[in-house]
């Protein structure tokens, strides 16, 4: 139990106490005063504190000035003639001003813990190998040295960026992606700090150092998406520093004006001024309307989505229209064989031949053709690979001379290819075999579309999105494919990345104003229009330092879904603050009114109480459910609710 719950308790003792022995002695004002002050003090010297402070540096203006001057105010207004004595009230005030603050710190303490649980994932200190492979030394994390050699054993979080020397494991990334499906990694792979090691013991080759390894990025970028304030948050800041001065020259004014024209009453005038100050304290607004951006981000965060700040939830609240990269976003950006049309000979000989003239390449054509075949380290003898540059590769297998590439080689070799009628089912490259100047068939090799894209394709239209457009530097009718299968309504293929500026330069000009453009892309190569767009997504972005530094949204896995996921989030973040700035505005207004006019009668100061401190409790209460991040109904999330 933290000591200032334990200061509430004492102090609503000793209210109870003070309260029942002045109500039945019938004691002087100033004895009433003084065992009353013992409970204020005990319950208020730090707010006091606090509002000295602030009127030391010249800016007092804020809650713990309105509370102090209110509460004393209702200590001393006993001793003006005529007036009743409020000591009860007082203390009570300041009483539940504390409880309130004890909620607040609730879920501060509950937001920036589940920030901490989740963003927990960079051990500070790591195993390494020294004096040529004989020792293991653990030391603090950042002293370990780019190029060293690290033991992460199973349970074990991985420390540094690096590439595994030995070992092969199940990577736990649920940290960075919010997904529990393992990651197997195997010697040759490269691995990123955060992941739990779950099975084998791993030797990793460091490659960053503790300052730029991943994790250490992701906990800097969360840490600081605080500083990028939401224009509700900006707001409220702005307007607390207006309205709190304006809030109490008012309430000198109720004080003194109204007795001066009628020629008396000050005691009653100065009571309401007192109310008037409490309740128009501005705390449930500069208090939970960030607290539910920051709940809001940590909630996006569990989800492995990463939003650099509150102003950027504004943006994607308010997306209408979606630009796409092709590659490596709406699809794998790994090609695979789609289909094999043999001529003359069976499909497998096709591939196999196919894949041994490829065997040394490096080019993502090559390896898809390799990987189509499973038996490559066969017995057969591949000579005098030569590659025809932009047009392919020959090589002889088993003494055959293989030529294996575009039309262009075919038509270089005297051979005449005819349309195919069986790929017009089929968006890809055409790869061209030939057997000693002899057409042998071709293979379709294509780029697989990922398993949720067309999911999240609808789920944005339903969430509102006006206009969904697809970017790519590929064929006219591989994008025209992938578009179809998509529902994407808009395309443009065979651009070049300044093309793609150019595009988005234009989407822009074209959108309508109280919308936002969102561009998705890989974070590496699409770096230019991610700046540009209204907010950048980088998706697919697991390792990725370019993903992490140029979007202002980073997805940590290869879900497009997940896009839509961000969307949803950001809108119930906003929906939630304005939900608590209405309902505070509300009830204040109202008490306020009703105070000023002294319709409340000996109420007044109990409804003050609930017009700052209970509209902040439920306002905090709200605030918190920012943090969920359980299924969305998209209907309630329209665009237009927005």
């Amino acid at each position: 139990m933290n000591k200032k719950v334990i200061r509430i308790i004492v102090t609503a003792v000793l209210l109870l106490a003070a309260w029942l022995t002045t109500s039945n002695l019938g004691l002087p004002v100033w004895a009433s005063f003084a065992i009353f002050l013992i409970p204020y003090l005990l319950i208020s010297y730090d707010v006091l504190g606090e509002a000295w402070e602030g009127i030391e540096a010249k800016d007092p203006f804020n809650e713990d000035f309105l509370m102090s001057v209110a509460t004393i105010g209702a200590m001393l207004i006993g001793f003006v003639p005529g007036a009743e004595a409020q000591f009860p009230e007082a203390v009570f005030v300041m009483l539940f001003f504390q409880i309130g603050e004890v909620f607040e710190d609730h879920a501060e303490d509950n937001s920036s813990k589940s920030i901490s649980k989740l963003m927990d994932i960079r051990p500070d200190t790591a195993t390494v190998i020294r004096d040529n492979g004989k020792k293991e030394v653990t030391i603090d994390a950042k002293e370990v040295k780019i190029g060293e050699v690290i033991v992460v054993r199973p349970g074990e979080k991985i420390p540094l960026d690096g590439k595994i020397v030995d070992g092969q494991s199940a990577l736990n990334t649920v940290a960075l992606t919010g997904e529990s499906m393992p990651r197997n990694v195997a010697e040759g792979d490269n691995v990123i700090s955060g992941c739990v090691n779950e099975t084998g013991v791993l030797k990793i080759k460091v490659e960053k150092s503790f300052g730029e390894s991943t994790a250490s990025k992701i906990i800097s970028l969360v840490e600081n998406a605080s500083n990028q304030k939401s224009k509700s948050e900006t707001f409220i800041r702005k307007f607390a520093h207006v309205y709190t001065p304006i809030v109490v020259f008012a309430a000198i004014a109720l004080a003194i004006i109204p007795p001066v024209l009628s020629g008396g009453g000050w005691a009653q005038w100065i009571y309401r001024a007192l109310t008037f100050l409490v309740v128009s304290c501005p705390c449930a607004l500069v208090i939970s309307v960030p607290l539910t951006f920051f709940g809001g981000i940590g909630g996006a965060s569990r989800k492995g989505i990463l939003i650099k700040g509150g102003n950027y939830m504004d943006a994607l609240a308010k997306t209408g229209t979606i630009v796409f990269d092709k590659t490596g976003t709406l699809t794998k950006g790994v090609f695979a064989v789609e289909a094999v049309h043999p001529d003359k000979i069976d499909e497998k000989e096709l591939l196999h031949l196919a894949a041994h003239v490829e065997q040394y390449s490096t080019h993502p054509i090559a390896a898809a053709l390799r990987n189509a075949y499973e038996n490559e380290n066969d017995s057969c003898t591949v000579e005098r690979a030569k590659e025809i540059a932009g047009n392919g590769i020959e090589a002889l297998v088993n003494g055959k001379k293989v030529s294996v590439g575009n039309e262009k080689l075919m038509t270089s070799l005297g051979i005449t290819v005819k349309e195919c009628p069986r790929c017009k089912g089929h968006a890809g490259t055409v790869v061209h075999v030939a057997i000693d100047g002899v057409y042998a068939g071709h293979v379709v090799v294509a780029d697989k579309v990922k398993d949720d894209s067309a999911s999240a394709i609808s789920q944005l239209k339903a969430l509102g999105a006006d206009r969904t457009v697809m970017l790519t530097g590929d064929r006219e009718n591989v994008a025209e494919n992938v578009a179809k299968k998509l529902g994407i309504e808009e395309y443009h293929a065979e651009l070049l990345p300044t093309d793609k500026v150019d595009r988005v330069e234009s989407l822009l000009k074209e959108k309508r104003k109280d919308k936002t453009l969102a561009f998705v892309g890989d974070g590496i190569n699409d770096a230019p229009v991610l700046a540009l767009a209204d907010v950048g997504i980088a998706m697919g972005a697991l390792g990725s330092d370019a993903a992490i530094e140029a979007a202002d949204v980073v997805l940590m896995d290869d879900k497009p879904s997940k896009i839509a996921t961000a969307i949803r989030i950001a809108r119930r973040t906003i929906r939630i603050a304005r939900e608590n700035a209405w309902f505070a505005i509300a009830v204040k207004v109202a008490i306020l009114i009703l105070a000023a006019t002294g319709l409340l009668g000996s109420l007044a100061m109990a409804f003050a109480v609930f017009g700052d401190v209970g509209v902040m409790i439920l306002c905090v209460l709200n605030a918190m459910r920012a943090l969920q991040t359980k299924k969305f109904d998209v209907k309630k999330l329209n665009i237009d609710t927005i």
